[in-house]
């Protein structure tokens, strides 16, 4: 998490370089495979980015959902062991196709879910179905992985926010995250070229081969500090701590798939859900 933009003095946006990324050459038995991955189901929040997502049992008259982060809330940055859950929100997203173009103003009905425990993560339930969205502006939902990402895996940050897409894979996770107050398991590190800006928090970050979602973009050591806000640290499982300057890290998603029931609804009691809980 870093600097916000401006007007956004609560949300926590993810900073780094801001030269254009390198782009990354996918591992050479998948680049033939890879598949074209656009700005198409992406948002733009107020103060972030964000996108439309399903998991792979949602259906078309399901109310659609909106994945971002949880220091991109508009009430503000959840503390350390506070998780939200069915809080009324009229927020607003734009939504965009293909070309990075806005074509629609979406709507949450409320937060379904969001924490900075654990993991850093939002999810908004909105006032329209995914069949909705589909006939009337021609955008289909991201779909959110099962499988937990491997290392070296050929991934695209795509921001709805600055309509700016960043190459790069996978370099590999840490066991703890802390940056701050917070402390987030099993982050998911790029490598270099995904250097990321600030309102680039909440992007998609996907499988370049599969097309599908597989963590959600979050923050990024900016000055070398040690766990201090800004400046997150990496701590293995001997309590060892690493600070690597100027890389970014997502939180992985294949987690929220468990917990999304019948109905879209977010229910942590379903088996295999491990999102913290309230």
């Amino acid at each position: 998490m870093n600097k916000p933009l401006a007007g956004a003095v609560f949300a926590l946006l993810l900073t780094g370089a801001a030269a254009a990324p390198a782009v990354a050459q996918a591992p050479r038995d998948t680049a033939a495979r890879a598949v074209a991955v656009n700005f198409a189901g992406t948002v733009a929040l107020s103060n972030c980015s964000g996108s439309v997502v399903r998991v792979p049992g949602s259906l078309p008259n399901d109310p659609a959902l909106v994945l971002s982060n949880g220091h991109c809330l508009e009430s503000g940055m959840p503390a350390a062991g506070q998780v939200i859950k069915d809080k009324a929100s009229s927020r607003s997203f734009s939504l965009l196709n293909a070309s990075g173009s806005k074509v629609a103003t979406l709507r949450a009905s409320k937060i379904s879910y969001a924490t900075m425990t654990d993991t850093d993560i939002s999810i908004y339930q909105l006032t329209k179905t995914y069949a909705q969205i589909s006939s009337q502006y021609g955008i289909n939902a991201l779909t959110l992985n099962e499988a937990r990402p491997v290392q070296g895996t050929a991934i695209k940050v795509v921001s709805g926010y600055w309509k700016r897409t960043y190459s790069c894979n996978v370099d590999g996770f840490s066991h703890l995250l802390k940056e701050g107050e917070w402390t987030w398991k099993d982050s998911l590190r790029y490598t270099p070229s995904c250097n990321t800006i600030g309102g680039t928090s909440g992007s998609p970050v996907i499988d370049t081969v599969t097309g599908k979602v597989v963590a959600v973009n979050n923050t990024g050591n900016e000055d070398g500090g040690r766990c201090t806000l800004n400046n997150p640290c990496e701590v293995d499982q001997s309590g060892a701590v690493t600070v690597r300057q100027g890389i970014n890290y997502a939180q992985q998603t294949y987690t929220i798939v468990p917990c999304v029931g019948p109905g879209n609804k977010i229910d942590l009691a379903r088996p295999g859900c491990t999102l913290p809980k309230p």
